[in-house]
């Protein structure tokens, strides 16, 4: 009874994982690259490389909204921070719904205005990690949202089957064609384990709107007390100094501010308004932000008229929201979100390797029997199409953001278009020329591809990897970084998967398959 338990769960875990493996790859792989989606960004707008933190950003930018926005009602200002060196500024005209100016960005040393290309930046590969891109974003969510289900039945079918799956981990013997496979596979998903368990449970509570429509969250908010607005100015009154009132916000919060806000411009007392940059606590908020804390002050005398502290929540709300945040990661700091990207990778890896076992293990009994079915040749070219191919892709995207016109109208659709056109040409291309040729040249071509990224940032205007880090700009000098590694890595799959060697995955002739319950 229990080694046909073992049996079923190995079943279990092979096809969940296949038939929606490829999915989970490039879930997996945007949403790990969603991690550092704003610095990704900030590299795809070269524009602002040169951007540099100034002595008070803050007034810099209140004063240039009194010249960009005299008679506007309303001021907002985005604080430079730990992933963005720039300044956001926006606005609203009185009796107008809609903020005005938005997209407004500025220097913080010199109070430049800046014009940022158009682009999908790391936004796009965030929004595709959950909503993919072009359906309706219903079907979308409900597609991703039955693949994480799949993923979360893999994993713990996976745990049941490999009963010495933690002596596994400390394992990997290379070049052994299906054995390394196995080893890979194990090492990574034991790696990062509990991260694989978070990420995908948190994910499938991020979807059960989606999933589980008649399941309604119920919400109450109390209703902002109404006064009467104060009587309108002919000038706008003088605010006070924005320096105190972010040092009082700084050791209220041990944070430093992130946003200003400032209402009733026109009016006899304007208010300004100041969140934290970032929100520490994740029971009370899901996502970003200052988790609901805010500071009121008077606008014309500075006096604080209201603190604002995150809202009580119930323990379910409290459980929904921490795992919330730990799914999107918005509330890490650099050090954690790097620790959440290289679990992720693991995830990416633990998924694609997945896939070529499945392959490695039946080519051999396929070329023992001489006979290759059509669903074996199908999954190995969509194997091919679904991991080099979306490798190749991203990497493309990168490329398609610096060489296409800057000027260029729906630029940022451009750049979707450039990574779907070349993940469609990298399906298409193992039915062509064979996986055996296909995976080299991908491999191949996508290691160039990431190797260049360094030598194509400064050639295209932006800041290059010595100047980034002459200027202590961590940030641009990680991504050029990132994609050397990354580069390198794809480099030596080449090298594995050329001529040197027979094919990709390929199980040496010589060993036998080691056994696993289920097969």
């Amino acid at each position: 009874m229990k080694q046909g338990f073992r049996q079923n769960m190995a079943w279990l875990h092979t096809w969940t994982g296949l038939v929606l493996g490829w999915l989970l790859f490039a879930v997996f792989l945007t949403g790990t690259l969603a991690y550092f989606r704003s610095e990704i960004t900030l590299w795809m707008t070269p524009e602002l490389h040169a951007a540099r933190p100034g002595q008070a950003p803050a007034q810099l930018a209140l004063d240039r909204l009194a010249e960009l926005a005299p008679e506007a009602d309303s001021w907002s200002v985005t604080l430079p921070s730990e992933r963005s060196p720039v300044l956001g500024l926006s606005w609203r005209d009185p009796g107008q719904p809609q903020q005005r100016g938005a997209g407004q960005v500025m220097d913080p040393a010199t109070g430049a205005l800046l014009t940022p290309r158009d682009t999908a930046g790391g936004n796009f590969l965030y929004r595709f990690h959950f909503e993919l891109h072009g359906l309706p974003r219903e079907a979308a969510r409900w597609i991703v949202g039955v693949a994480t289900m799949a993923m979360f039945v893999a994993i713990l079918s996976g745990v049941i089957t490999h009963k010495k799956i933690f002596k596994d981990f400390f394992t990997f013997r290379p070049r052994k064609g299906q054995r390394s496979w196995l080893d890979l596979h194990n090492m990574t998903a034991v790696l990062a384990l509990p991260y694989h368990l978070m990420i995908t449970y948190s994910g499938l509570l991020l979807f059960t709107a989606t999933l589980l429509p008649f399941v309604v969250e119920g919400r109450t908010r109390q209703a902002a007390p109404r006064t009467d607005p104060p009587p309108a100015l002919t000038a706008p009154a003088p605010l006070v100094p924005i320096a105190p009132l972010l040092a009082e916000a700084q050791a209220r919060w041990d944070m430093p501010a992130g946003r200003i806000s400032v209402e009733g411009r026109l009016s006899a007392r304007p208010e300004i308004t100041l969140s934290p940059a970032r929100n520490d606590s994740l029971a009370t908020q899901g996502g970003g932000g200052g988790g609901g804390a805010r500071l009121r002050f008077d606008g014309t005398t500075g006096a604080l008229l209201e603190e604002t502290l995150p809202p009580r929540v119930s323990a379910i709300t409290a459980t929904h929201n921490v795992l919330g945040a730990l799914h999107r990661g918005r509330f890490a700091d650099t050090d954690l979100r790097w620790l959440f990207f290289l679990s992720g990778l693991a995830g990416t890896v633990m998924v694609g390797t997945g896939l070529l076992l499945w392959t490695a293990k039946r080519g051999m009994k396929h070329a023992k029997s001489g006979v290759t079915p059509l669903g074996f040749r199908l999954v190995e070219r969509l194997n091919v199409g679904g991991i080099a191919g979306l490798s190749l892709a991203t990497a493309g995207y990168f490329w398609a953001n610096r060489l296409l016109p800057v000027r260029l109208d729906q630029r940022a659709e451009a750049e979707i278009a450039v990574f779907f056109a070349l993940w469609a040409a990298a399906v298409l291309h193992p039915f062509l020329r064979g996986p055996a040729r296909a995976w080299p040249e991908q491999l191949g071509l996508t290691a160039l591809l990431l190797l260049g990224l360094p030598l194509l940032n400064p050639a295209t205007g932006g800041a290059g990897l010595p100047q980034a880090v002459a200027q202590g700009s961590w940030i641009l000098a990680s991504f050029d970084l990132a994609a050397l590694v990354c580069g390198a890595a794809y480099a030596l799959a080449w090298w594995y998967a050329g001529p040197r060697k027979r094919r990709l995955p390929s199980p040496a002739p010589r060993l036998r398959a080691p056994r696993i319950a289920g097969e």
